[in-house]
């Protein structure tokens, strides 16, 4: 039966190079979707490192443009005065807030000679680490004993340290920048977490860096304040919270938001050119399946005197079915192992980096199979239907 599909196949080779063609083109539209959803799925799955649940955010908006620098006094004022506040159990500064579309990118280096490594990297304060609950798997975070260091202590994931430190222990070693020809600034590992990925869930593990806030000595100040607050604290704790920050410094406007809020934000945001090309794929393989029940439907009207024939030697119903079925089942496996062996290049060669690994392209390729073998069979239902009930003397009546 196979090398009877086969031949079959092959002497209407001009006619079904179409058919496969398009199958093919579908099959290439599927995976992309599917590997790009399963990348999602990948990333969502993977540690966060850090906990968003009753964590409030407040941006400070000084009206001096950034100019002005906040001295300690100011952020011991802030701080203790936040405290205060019955719902709030720690507070932290850092340069931006989780879930922000901000990004601080820099290059360090081992020493003169090591390659650079490109490391996103955020500026904190002693109490970031309580705010989000970072967990250390090494070493601890910054702390009082910290102060005066000659070199800036940072805490990195784990990522970065085996990009850094290959086949060595992160813990205690140096490292140093020195970007756009500015003295170079030395840095000191004194902590390791596992990992930290400041967008969010859908967002792609890269070398992640902590340096420790010391007002006065850093290049700039923080202006953003997370606050653990207690479980269960309403939306009316924002009006409370800009009273209290008001009474501190007046002068100010601030910009409050729980964290959760900035959560959906971002995963509506990441998510939303995912729907796009989904969108995009169910039409396309829409216009696919009429092209190919058309084709179908035209190739099953124009093999009436072979049908007709096969059931005039004794074919039945049920064979004439399933030999349609399986000749478009065929077109679909010539068509898949054809882009397979095209898209399998993908993760060989590394173009797309950890985005297309091998679990997203196995997982991809195989709905993307399901997909097209599903397709193909709704498609090639009902002209099989109708040429397991075409009748010996219809073919003789077929001009």
């Amino acid at each position: 039966m196979f090398r009877h599909l086969l031949k079959l196949t092959w002497k209407r080779k001009s006619r079904n190079l179409m058919l496969s063609l398009e199958i093919l083109i579908a099959f290439a539209v599927v995976f992309a979707v599917a590997a790009f959803g399963v990348r999602y799925w990948q990333l969502y799955r993977m540690p966060l490192g850090f906990e968003s649940r009753d964590v409030w955010s407040v941006t400070i908006q000084a009206g001096d443009n950034g100019k002005g620098r906040f001295d300690a006094a100011v952020y011991d004022g802030l701080r203790r005065g936040l405290r205060e506040l019955p719902e709030v159990s720690a507070v932290g500064f850092a340069s931006f807030e989780p879930y922000s579309m901000s990004t601080y990118t820099s290059d360090f280096r081992r020493d003169g000679k090591a390659g650079d490594v490109d490391t996103a990297l955020i500026a904190a304060d002693d109490g970031l680490a309580q705010v989000l609950g970072l967990a250390l798997s090494e070493g601890r975070w910054f702390s009082e004993v910290d102060n005066g260091s000659a070199a800036r202590p940072v805490v990195i994931n784990r990522r970065m340290a085996e990009a850094m430190f290959p086949g060595e222990r992160a813990l205690g070693q140096q490292f140093i920048d020195g970007e756009g020809g500015k003295p170079a600034t030395s840095y000191r590992v004194v902590g390791v977490v596992d990992a930290f990925r400041a967008k969010g869930e859908l967002d792609a593990p890269v070398n992640f860096a902590f340096i420790r806030f010391e007002a006065g000595r850093s290049e700039s100040d923080l202006r953003t304040i997370l606050l653990k607050v207690k479980p269960g604290t309403g939306r009316d704790f924002e009006t409370r919270l800009n009273r209290r920050l008001k009474l501190i410094r007046n002068d100010w406007t601030y910009q409050i938001a729980p964290l959760s809020t900035a959560r959906k934000t971002m995963l509506r945001t990441q998510a939303t050119p995912l729907a796009v090309v989904g969108v995009i794929a169910a039409f396309m393989l829409l216009m696919v399946a009429f092209g190919l029940f058309g084709a179908l439907w035209q190739n099953t009207t124009a093999r009436i005197p072979e049908i007709g024939l096969r059931r005039a030697i004794g074919a039945s119903a049920g064979q004439i079915y399933r030999q349609i079925v399986a000749e478009q089942f065929m077109l679909s496996s010539i068509a898949i192992v054809l882009g397979l062996a095209l898209l399998v290049q993908l993760p060989l060669t590394g173009v797309l980096g950890a985005s297309l690994n091998w679990t997203v392209f196995a997982l991809a390729a195989a709905l993307s199979m399901a997909t097209i073998y599903l397709l193909s069979l709704l498609c090639a239902l009902y002209p099989g239907w109708r040429a397991s009930r075409l009748q010996p003397t219809e073919a003789l009546h077929y001009e």
